[in-house]
C-alpha cells in the first residue's frame, strides 16, 4: 500500500534557470539539481537481501565480501547510534536457496539482529506488496539509505522505486555487493566493480545521492 505524494512535494524533475527578467525557464531534458543536505531528515536504513541464499548460488564469490561486510557493519552501527531505524528486507522465490522453507531466509550470521522491522519481498524492489511504504510513512521517514545485495538488481531497483515514491535516497555503494556477469550476446565479462560503476552512473543525480559510509553518516 502506498500513499499519494503530491507533485509539489516530490523531487524536482528538471533544472530551472532564470533569464534577465527573473522568469523560470523550463528545460525538460535537464537533470534535477541535487542540493547538499544541511538539515538531517527522518531516515531509515534498508539492508536488502543480505541472506545466506546467495552463498548457494553458482555465481557466489567471496571476492569483495570482506570490504562489503566491513562497510555495512560500520553503516549499520552508525545508523543505530544516530537513532535511525534499521530495516531488514529478504527475498523469497518459489524454490532453491531462496525458497521460504530453505532455511536461508534470514540475515547472514555476521549481521546484527533485532532490526526495527523485517519485510519479505517476491520481486526486485522492496515496496511491492510488502507494506514497507506504509510502515515508513507512518513513522515520517523521508530519506532511505540503501545497502545490501545485489548492487544492480534489488538495491538499484528499490532505489528507483523509492525515488519515484518521493523519498530522498542515499545509495551507499561500498555497502552493497554484487558479482561478475557475462553478457549473453557478446560474451564480454563485466567485473563487480564495472557493474557498481554503471549503477552509480545511472542513479546519480536522477534517483539518488551516491555516497560512501562516512558521508552518509555525517548527514544523519
Amino acid at each position: 500500500m502506498s500513499f499519494f505524494v503530491p507533485f509539489w512535494s516530490r523531487p524536482a524533475l528538471c533544472n530551472a534557470g532564470a533569464n534577465s527578467h527573473n522568469d523560470r525557464v523550463f528545460n525538460p531534458f535537464a537533470p534535477p539539481t541535487m542540493t547538499a543536505q544541511t538539515t538531517p531528515v527522518p531516515s531509515a536504513l534498508l539492508i536488502i537481501d543480505v541472506q545466506p541464499s546467495f552463498m548457494h548460488m553458482p555465481y557466489w564469490s567471496s571476492e569483495g565480501q570482506a570490504p562489503f561486510q566491513q562497510a555495512l557493519l560500520k553503516l549499520e552501527a552508525g545508523c543505530r547510534q544516530a537513532g535511525v531505524p534499521v530495516v531488514h528486507v529478504f527475498h523469497i522465490d518459489n524454490d532453491g536457496p531462496f525458497a521460504a522453507d530453505s532455511g536461508f531466509i534470514q540475515a547472514m550470521d555476521w549481521l546484527p539482529g533485532q532490526p526495527a522491522a523485517r519485510f519479505d519481498k517476491h520481486v526486485h524492489n522492496a515496496f511491492t506488496d510488502t507494506g514497507l511504504d506504509l510502515w515508513l510513512r507512518r513513522r515520517g521517514v523521508q530519506k532511505l539509505i540503501i545497502s545490501g545485495i545485489r548492487t544492480e538488481q534489488c538495491c538499484e531497483t528499490t532505489t528507483r522505486v523509492a525515488s519515484d515514491l518521493g523519498y530522498a535516497v542515499d545509495f551507499v555503494s561500498e555497502a552493497t555487493l554484487t558479482f561478475p556477469m557475462t553478457h549473453q550476446s557478446t560474451g564480454q565479462t563485466f567485473s563487480a566493480q564495472d557493474i557498481t560503476t554503471r549503477t552509480e552512473l545511472v542513479l546519480a543525480g536522477r534517483f539518488a545521492r551516491i555516497v560512501n559510509v562516512d558521508t552518509c553518516l555525517s548527514s544523519l
